[in-house]
């Protein structure tokens, strides 16, 4: 496995996971489980946050209790599919920046084109979690985790729901000091680039779009 791969195996991601790639599946099932899973994700990679102890009146007594501490949280969608793992992330941290980089691929050259960057100021004190769908190639990965260093990030995590080994290869290879996320490390990518065996194309099942 890949130092810097993390697959999320809990029981209740692989069931969901496994739900969403069903063909049969219609796209209002599948974004109410997208944003499920994003919840059960956004969990596991903010694992390792800091925490510290404040002081609080329950209605019992005064005592200690933890809280979160340390960077404040950036999370990136890279549209368009990543607007539904950022959905459900929010639910879990409300309080978290948000930011977008809009990126279609090239279907001849499988190239990124970016047609839009919105992020918040001071990238540079935060941790940032860059979320997609699919980590297929890893061409829009790398080239939005570029976009998001040059706004000033130094911290970067990238969140996805599928990814290929040629795609963590490519963000490995292209940013190794950037962990990935993922439920599942899929077989390979087919002659279209898409992730095999998948779930299919995430932003059109989200939408209803082909």
């Amino acid at each position: 496995m890949k130092k810097n791969l993390t697959i999320i195996d809990h029981p209740l991601v692989q069931h969901k996971l496994t739900l969403m790639r069903k063909k049969e599946t219609p796209c209002s099932s599948f974004r109410r489980l997208l944003r499920e899973i994003s919840m059960l994700l956004a969990y596991e990679v903010t694992r390792d946050l800091p925490i510290s102890d404040t002081t609080i009146e329950t209605p019992l007594c005064r005592t200690k209790s933890p809280i979160v501490t340390g960077k404040k949280l950036a999370l990136v969608s890279i549209m368009r599919a990543g607007n539904g793992l950022l959905d459900g992330m929010l639910e879990l941290i409300p309080s978290a920046r948000v930011g977008f980089v809009g990126l279609y691929r090239d279907e001849k050259t499988l190239e990124p084109v970016e047609y839009y960057c919105k992020v918040p100021d001071q990238l540079e004190d935060r941790l940032v979690i860059a979320v997609d769908p699919m980590l297929a190639t890893g061409n829009s990965s790398v080239a939005a985790i570029d976009q998001l260093k040059e706004s000033g990030a130094k911290e970067l995590r990238l969140l996805c729901l599928l990814a290929a080994p040629e795609g963590v290869a490519r963000v490995g290879g292209a940013h190794p000091e950037v962990p990935i996320f993922t439920a599942a490390l899929d077989d390979h990518l087919n002659e279209q680039g898409y992730i095999v065996p998948g779930l299919g194309d995430a932003g059109d099942r989200m939408f209803g779009t082909v």
